[in-house]
């Protein structure tokens, strides 16, 4: 028997798999800074939000943003208004941005369309 090709059809036969693998790995590798870059900024934001909450020209969304700056589109929430923010009272800031992956062949492996982070911080510094 001649098997002078046989390497290169089992090597065409396993890069596909291979590449999916890297790709996959990449894939929620960035899923999983997205996700940490929101939650960190939330909790950024909370923190602005507990400490800026009555100065003129304040925006949380603009703390939030300026916290995750690799995280595009993001917006925030806090789940009082300003003046119910007061000192001993804790806020919750909530951030989220649509979730668009790098290539989109495994978007139907992810059963969310939007990511979110969540942080707490107790009013008045």
């Amino acid at each position: 028997m001649d098997s002078k090709g046989a390497s290169a059809v089992e090597f065409a036969l396993v890069l596909p798999v291979l590449i999916a693998i890297l790709l996959g790995i990449v894939e929620l590798g960035f899923l999983f800074n997205q996700q940490i870059s929101l939650t960190q900024a939330a909790r950024e934001g909370a923190r602005a939000y507990a400490i800026h909450h009555g100065e003129v020209g304040f925006d949380l969304t603009d703390a939030v943003q300026l916290a995750a700056p690799s995280v595009a589109g993001v917006t925030a929430s806090p789940s009082q208004t300003a003046g119910a923010c007061t000192d001993g009272s804790t806020i919750v800031v909530v951030a989220s941005v649509p979730y668009k992956s790098l290539s989109g062949w495994f978007d139907f492996l992810i059963d969310r369309d939007t990511l979110w982070g969540q942080g707490a911080m107790r009013c008045g510094g």
